[in-house]
C-alpha cells in the first residue's frame, strides 16, 4: 500500500469514527454525573424533613411570642407561606 493512502485512511477513520466516539463517550459520562446518587437523594430528603421540622418550630415560637402580651415584641407577624402543604 502506498504510504499516502494509509495516512489518508487513518485520518478519515479518526475523523469519522474515533473522534465522534470519544465525544459521545464523554457526553454520556457528563450526563451520568448530573444525576443524583441514591445517597445524595437520601441526604436531600433528610435535609428537607429537617427544614420542615425547623419551620414548624419557628412558627410555634412565633405564635407563643405573639400570644404573650407583656413582652415588648413587635405587632403581629405576617404568616409564613409554605410551599408544600
Amino acid at each position: 500500500m502506498d504510504q499516502e493512502f494509509l495516512i489518508a485512511l487513518i485520518a478519515i477513520v479518526s475523523l469519522f469514527i474515533v473522534f465522534p466516539g470519544m465525544v459521545f463517550h464523554y457526553i454520556t459520562l457528563w450526563r451520568k454525573q448530573k444525576t443524583l446518587e441514591p445517597d445524595d437523594e437520601r441526604m436531600l430528603e433528610d435535609l428537607w424533613r429537617s427544614a420542615k421540622r425547623m419551620e414548624r418550630r419557628i412558627e410555634t415560637l412565633e405564635k407563643l411570642v405573639d400570644a404573650n402580651p407583656e413582652d415588648a415584641a413587635p405587632a403581629s407577624r405576617q404568616p409564613r407561606s409554605s410551599y408544600d402543604q
